[in-house]
């Protein structure tokens, strides 16, 4: 989940795209101007911006210079056109990507997460309202620190570092518990329930530690 502000003036847009983006789990504060947008970020700034190319009064172009020369907060471009000029007005102000109007939900919220994955900053693996740090070793959710075991610490970086992928309780074993010989699989089941306990909003439907009946677990959302 990312914390959003939409900058746009055209109200219906911008009463659809926070209806679609927040069924997405994103969470979107809305600005109506330029001028509106830059006061909202000096409020609380979001993980993201969602930037109209034509606003009124401060256009997008030069808002979004206002936040490159603050800082390196991510910026999508909206525009209503796909025309060179306005994408690359855009592109030179210092925004990170752009989307042609009207944006279809699904990718905006795809170039979001890639734009989110690409700033975010080494080490750190961010999914959904989790957030691992794999040089500091701490695992977060919704900003409130998650207290794992060293098991359960490598169990989650194991399964994270690939997400989709599938791996066999033998992997599990050989690569958390570093055992090389046909181990007990229970060990491996009773700590993914412990981590489910931990980092799942309901450990009864997981949305990370996800079972792939006869084959084992991966980690998601993929």
């Amino acid at each position: 989940m990312a914390a959003i502000l939409l900058v746009e003036d055209d109200p219906l847009v911008r009463r659809g795209l926070q209806l679609a983006l927040g069924r997405h789990g994103h969470d979107v504060r809305t600005a109506d101007s330029g001028e509106d947008g830059l006061r909202e970020l000096r409020t609380a700034p979001p993980d993201i911006v969602l930037l109209d190319l034509m606003l009124p009064g401060i256009d997008g172009v030069e808002v979004c210079r206002r936040i490159r020369a603050a800082g390196q907060l991510p910026v999508i471009m909206l525009t209503a056109r796909g025309d060179d000029f306005d994408v690359i007005g855009g592109l030179a102000a210092g925004a990170d990507d752009y989307v042609v109007k009207p944006a279809q939900p699904t990718v905006l919220d795809a170039r979001i997460r890639a734009v989110l994955r690409r700033t975010t900053p080494d080490g750190v693996r961010v999914h959904g309202d989790l957030r691992i740090d794999t040089a500091a070793l701490t695992v977060s959710r919704r900003g409130e620190p998650v207290p794992l075991t060293p098991t359960e610490l490598r169990l989650l970086l194991t399964l994270s570092r690939a997400p989709g992928r599938v791996f066999t309780r033998q992997q599990l074993l050989e690569e958390v518990w570093e055992h090389d010989y046909l181990g007990d699989s229970r060990l491996v089941d009773n700590c993914v329930q412990r981590l489910r306990a931990k980092v799942e909003t309901n450990p009864a439907v997981p949305a990370y530690v996800q079972t792939v009946r006869g084959f084992g677990y991966r980690f998601g959302p993929v």
